[in-house]
């Protein structure tokens, strides 16, 4: 090497080889060096990916909501999951949960409440002291927990990666932006978008989740935010905004596996998923900012919602998708629970 570093400094600081054959020595060594270089470079990349799969413990192709404060998933096995909403210890049925793993935590057995699903179909709380709804925080957002029918408490809260991109993506635009949601359920992602200065427009077929998103609007300080609360039929809404030639720069959508419509009209992701996309691509404005579609349909892999939003977005837009699984970390192990999947697209 000393005998190649010296020819090199010849070479650079003389603006010329010593001799002809130390031209062609430099040359040959030149490329020598520079394979090495690649080599060493190639290796140290893999021990890096190698170091940081290893770090991750599981969370490889996952995106995680782990900024949280008030919520807390402790433990999960044999079907169920133990996690603190705020002071409040809850256990609720959660079919990734598969492994029969011990349940050290004290929790389990002293818990607020626990969600029992029975031998006929559904379920039901066994609540004990828990009151009927108590607030919980992420950040400058604030929601209003519940616990209700199905197991369900008005919240997902692997869905927080989810608002902290899209208020980045908001934030940084630089424009005014208006958002869509779809399916908006309990308002937390058009609380997260009015938050970060969007106007949003919150639509979902049920009553009773568009008041409770309003709650969650002014919880968070939102009363007044530029929020339209929409009770109506999500695909029947986006057509007549087509009409109205309504545009928006950023749709959320967080479409059920399974449903009905207003009039009796039978709803499956499987088969509804495309059409319904494809027609949300026409209340799109001419620079849109992101689309952000959820999926809880088991079997139904993140890589297809990334082929729906090439399919569709990208074709007619430009612009990338980005699909993962939503997860959250498990305390008592340092593992991580799968939640769903999402797709990400932007432009």
């Amino acid at each position: 090497i000393s005998t190649e570093l010296w020819i090199l400094l010849n070479y650079f600081i003389l603006g010329k080889a010593i001799t002809k054959s130390h031209e062609r020595q430099f040359k040959k060594q030149l490329k020598k060096l520079l394979r090495n270089l690649i080599k060493v470079i190639k290796y140290y990349v893999l021990k890096w990916v190698n170091y940081v799969k290893t770090r991750n413990n599981g969370r490889n192709g996952m995106w995680l909501s782990d900024k949280w404060q008030d919520f807390e998933l402790l433990d999960c096995s044999k079907g169920e999951k133990l996690e603190r909403w705020g002071k409040y210890y809850l256990v609720r049925p959660d079919p990734q949960a598969i492994w029969d793993t011990p349940r050290r935590n004290k929790h389990w057995n002293d818990r607020d409440a626990r969600y029992r699903r029975s031998e006929t179909g559904g379920g039901s709380w066994d609540k004990g002291g828990l009151p009927s709804n108590w607030q919980i925080h992420y950040g400058e957002l604030t929601f209003n927990v519940k616990p209700m029918n199905f197991k369900h408490t008005g919240l997902f809260p692997e869905q927080a990666a989810n608002w902290d991109w899209a208020m980045a993506k908001i934030r940084a635009a630089g424009r005014p932006i208006s958002v869509l949601n779809l399916f908006g359920y309990t308002g937390a992602a058009t609380v997260a978008c009015a938050k970060a200065g969007a106007q949003v427009c919150h639509v979902d077929a049920a009553k009773g989740m568009v008041a409770w998103g309003k709650e969650n609007a002014a919880a968070s300080g939102l009363a007044d935010a530029p929020i339209r609360w929409i009770v109506d039929d999500c695909g029947k809404f986006v057509e007549r905004e087509i009409r109205r030639g309504r545009r928006y720069d950023a749709i959320f959508m967080d479409p059920p596996s399974y449903g009905r419509g207003p009039g009796g009209e039978v709803w499956k992701l499987e088969q509804n998923l495309w059409p319904f996309v494809s027609l949300c691509a026409g209340v799109l404005s001419d620079d849109p900012l992101f689309v952000i579609i959820n999926s809880y349909t088991t079997g139904l892999s993140a890589s297809v919602l990334s082929y729906v939003t090439e399919s569709i977005f990208t074709k007619k837009f430009g612009g990338r998708s980005d699909s993962q699984e939503l997860g959250l970390p498990v305390t008592d192990s340092g593992l991580y629970l799968p939640c769903g999947a999402t797709c990400r697209w932007e432009r």
